[in-house]
């Protein structure tokens, strides 16, 4: 189980409160369990896995089910359902070390997830207790897989807008449900489906499907740019056939199960890209080692080190809010009644923000990893013959599926307003007081000492965020979340202090060596100056004229980060990478 924190923290907290490494869970809290999880994993994705992948490429669906059965007799399938159904009944972090190692073959890493992640939990968290005696021990073996249901052609990042409408049939003992669901992972070999449909044409609600349900079939196989080994068809509804009792949760209530499931979808695909980058960037670390240029290898050229080292930094950061964020859902839910649903979700959602950082962060720097990785291979990266090729076409859907980064960064404030607006956050009197300080003769004294200097950055870069998002709020008020140019500039600022306040807990508490402290200082030398530039778009969106220098004076004020020399921290990472021949931070 996850080592126990100190302090519960709330989502979002960490804007206005400061860390301590004791409140933040990283890879070096791991249990002796969670190492086994990380190690048995990792032998099944090297053992099984990787000898079958051109086969799971090549659609042989036959593979991926045998696959998924055998995640079922490792115990990888139930890791989140109770013992008592046939699970595991593990912590978070468990969860994301599987999603983590199993994302080195991403087609069937998607496969797993469509199927144990949002195809099952529904059913956890949601179903009635007939439901959970029926299906989830089958879930847990895979003798039955199962696959999510809600996108359709018109609806997708707006799912609420969904056309799938359900009616009880004449003798009130069936629904009737007619539409078409979109992009349905294990649509080619699942066995029933998590659909969500509108009652009567306006409660959206989610209904459990079986495929030999009368009036159910699937549609073609979708030609994707990526991810070929995992199956996406559409899932057609014809006069359905579906029993009266096979509504998830509530009636009108279908959002609950759909945006409480897609959090932790949202924390899972974070891990997943962690371990896709680490992949990634493992095989460019060997080519760049046997590659040779002009005489010797292009790992020992400054533009190569220079790429190296910025992608494992970002790698490493993403790792650190990926376990940190799965530390705080379980410490939330250590004092939760395991089948107390509603306390559950409540303690999942509690951490919605930080679910959906990991969403975006995490997707944005697997892009970034594969597209550097595609660079150091020059234009064999470019060939299929070599790995990059698939992980370059594998990634992109990942700012796309889970909620598009656009509407997570929407999210992002949005969730934060909110939560500032019923108290739950006290965000409007933080913003207050940093506007007392910029005004005032001096500024409050800053931390010394070991780290000191990166601990003052995280300082001033919330400070400068509630800077100017209160400006923002004064400017818009109640019309702010119509700003959405602005809203996401805020968005880009909040990740980027996670990140930063992640990465400088994760190095105060590690038996951190000089790599780790450049790691953590060139993230955060870049980082400010990203803080700075969406914070001067921010106030130039809000102000001009003297107004506008005034409080561009101000966050100058607060930004006080000198730079530092991170040529020579990034020589230095890279060094270390080459010398290891992998990622080994």
């Amino acid at each position: 189980m996850a080592k126990e924190v100190t302090v519960l923290k709330k989502g979002g907290s960490f804007l206005i409160e400061d860390s301590v490494p004791e409140d933040v869970f990283t890879p070096e809290d791991f249990s002796e369990e969670h190492m086994m999880i990380r190690n048995m994993t990792e032998q099944f994705v090297e053992q099984e896995v990787l000898p079958q992948q051109e086969r799971i490429e090549h659609k042989e669906w036959d593979v991926t089910v045998s696959l998924l059965r055998r995640c079922g007799e490792l115990g990888l399938l139930g890791i989140e359902v109770p013992e008592k159904y046939g699970g595991e009944n593990l912590d978070k972090v468990s969860a994301m070390i599987v999603a983590e190692r199993l994302a080195r073959v991403a087609s069937f890493a998607v496969s797993y997830g469509g199927h144990s992640g949002i195809g099952t939990l529904p059913i956890v968290y949601f179903g009635k207790e007939e439901h959970k005696r029926k299906y989830l021990p089958m879930l847990c073996t895979a003798e039955k897989i199962s696959a999510y249901a809600l996108s359709e052609a018109g609806s997708g990042s707006d799912a609420l807008a969904a056309k799938t409408n359900a009616v009880r049939s004449e003798d009130g003992t069936h629904w009737l449900i007619n539409g078409e669901k979109m992009w349905i992972t294990n649509a080619a070999f699942a066995d029933m489906f998590m659909t969500f449909a509108q009652v009567d044409g306006k409660q959206f609600s989610c209904f459990i499907i079986e495929k030999d349900y009368p009036g159910v079939s699937t549609g073609a196989e979708e030609q994707k740019m990526g991810l070929k080994g995992s199956s996406t068809r559409t899932l057609v509804l014809d006069n359905a056939r579906v029993p009266l009792d096979n509504v998830v949760g509530e009636i009108g209530k279908g959002h609950h199960v759909a945006f409480n499931i897609l959090n932790i979808g949202r924390a899972k695909l974070g891990a997943g890209a962690v371990g896709g980058a680490k992949t990634a960037l493992n095989d460019a670390i060997r080519y760049a080692k046997q590659r040779v240029a002009f005489g010797k290898p292009i790992a020992s050229f400054g533009a190569i080190k220079h790429k190296l080292a910025e992608m494992a930094a970002r790698i490493w950061v993403a790792e650190g809010m990926v376990y940190r964020t799965a530390g705080l859902m379980d410490r939330s839910l250590e004092d939760v009644d395991k089948e107390g649903t509603r306390q559950t979700l409540k303690a999942i959602e509690e951490y919605a923000i930080e679910c959906s950082i990991l969403k975006v962060f995490g997707s944005e720097v697997l892009d970034f990893v594969v597209d550097e990785a595609v660079q150091v291979y020059g234009g064999y990266g470019y060939s299929a013959e070599y790995p990059v090729e698939r992980y370059y076409r594998d990634s992109r859907v990942n700012r796309i599926f889970e909620g598009t980064n656009e509407i997570n960064r929407l999210l992002i404030p949005g969730m934060l307003l909110k939560r500032a607006s019923t108290g739950h956050l006290p965000l409007h009197s933080a913003a207050r007081q940093v506007v007392d300080e910029v005004l005032s003769a001096s500024l409050p004294s800053e931390p010394s000492g070991p780290l000191g200097a990166e601990l003052a950055a995280i300082a001033q870069s919330k400070k400068a965020l509630l800077f100017v998002a209160g400006s923002a709020m004064q400017k818009f008020a109640d019309t702010i979340r119509e700003e959405q140019e602005v809203l996401m500039h805020i968005s880009n600022i909040v990740m980027d202090v996670y990140a930063m306040d992640t990465a400088v807990q994760r190095l105060r508490k590690q038996n951190s060596t000089d790599v780790h402290r450049e790691v953590a200082r060139t993230f955060i030398n870049d980082a400010m100056s990203r803080v700075e530039f969406s914070g001067r778009q921010i106030l130039a969106a809000v102000s001009e004229g003297d107004a506008l220098r005034t409080q561009l004076g101000g966050l100058r004020r607060l930004l006080r980060w000198p730079p530092i020399n991170t040529v020579r921290t990034r020589q230095r990472i890279a060094e270390h990478l080459t010398d290891n021949g992998r990622y080994a931070l």
